[in-house]
């Protein structure tokens, strides 16, 4: 199978794509949202997520939950909160990834952590190994890492990530937002979708960051404790696809999440 007709199990044919990151129980164990996981990827599913970016384990063991779902396997990992997460390293292989089925690899790199060199040079290991298989490859691009300051998430500094990336080989991007993202999307020939971060502030704070990324040439989102943990995840995802997919307003999207609440 070749890298385009896996990557159609991602992306609709707008060419855009609601991917919910469920990958969180290797660093938090079971976070709230994720306590029991097959109720919230049923609901995740209903919203109407696309893909679901998630951990061998899940993967394995709640595959009837997510069988509609394009399937992403994080090959990578780091700590747990018990202790230093540190950058991480390979824990899985393409050929775990080929076992289960999996539609794309997620990998992650830190361009302007102290140790950059090696994140970038494990995600240009596993493109190679992946694109042999046929196998497309998500660069998760953070500058300095995962628990960098917001004075390293600038614009320019996405931007620099991004396009990073992109000369790897990287088949899309997962990156952060932030103010003045055009740049992002200007300078990076591959297609970005936002990630959303820790749970914070209001929904409809959030969601206007994803309009306005959608706005400047993203083309959807990673997120995941935005959505599942929610009062409602399945009204988050939906008002979330309806964002991506429908180029809804905020105003219509919070009629969804209100109506549901």
């Amino acid at each position: 199978m070749s890298v385009t007709r896996r990557l159609n199990r991602i992306f609709r044919p707008d060419g855009r794509a609601l991917i919910v990151a469920f990958d969180h129980g290797m660093i938090d164990g079971p976070a709230r949202g994720m306590e029991r996981p097959s109720t919230t990827l049923q609901k995740i599913v209903a919203g109407g997520a696309d893909a679901i970016l998630t951990s061998y384990g899940t993967a394995t063991r709640f595959a009837q939950e997510i069988a509609s779902l394009g399937l992403i396997l994080r090959l990578d990992g780091g700590g747990t909160k018990l202790g230093d997460m540190g950058q991480g390293g390979l824990f899985y292989t393409v050929e775990d990834a080929l076992r289960l089925g999996a539609d794309a690899v997620a990998v992650s790199a830190f361009p302007g952590a102290p140790d950059e060199a090696e994140s970038l040079g494990r995600l240009a290991e596993v493109i190679g190994k992946a694109h042999a298989w046929g196998i497309p490859v998500m660069g998760e691009m953070v500058p300095g890492g995962f628990d960098s300051p917001a004075e390293m998430r600038t614009a320019e500094s996405v931007a620099i990530a991004a396009r990073v990336g992109a000369e790897l080989g990287s088949d899309w991007m997962k990156i952060p937002y932030a103010d003045g993202f055009e740049q992002v999307t200007a300078g990076c020939y591959v297609p970005a979708v936002i990630l959303g971060g820790a749970k914070k502030g209001s929904e409809r704070v959030m969601l206007e960051k994803i309009r306005a990324a959608l706005d400047v040439g993203a083309v959807g989102v990673a997120i995941g404790r935005n959505i599942f943990q929610a009062d409602d995840p399945q009204a988050m995802t939906a008002a979330v696809a309806a964002l991506i997919h429908e180029d809804a307003s905020i105003d219509e999207v919070m009629g969804i999440l209100n109506s549901r609440s």
